[in-house]
């Protein structure tokens, strides 16, 4: 599971990259720069939750509440 979510991750950012250098060639850095944002904005989310289950497993191992 970590790992699926790792190379979604990773997927992500080369996509991003990609359309982002399509979009700077052609001319249209603004929309490069969203895409840009968006893609962050998008691996944001899914690194919250990944620290989310981080905390919670951390917070079962030790039995705190």
């Amino acid at each position: 599971m970590q790992v699926q979510q790792l190379l979604r991750i990773a997927g992500i950012g080369i996509l991003v990259t990609v359309i982002a250098q399509i979009l700077n060639r052609a001319g249209r850095e603004e929309l490069a720069t969203l895409t840009t944002i968006a893609g962050l904005a998008i691996v944001l989310t899914l690194v919250v939750s990944l620290v989310a289950e981080l905390f919670s497993s951390v917070q079962s191992i030790f039995g705190l509440y």
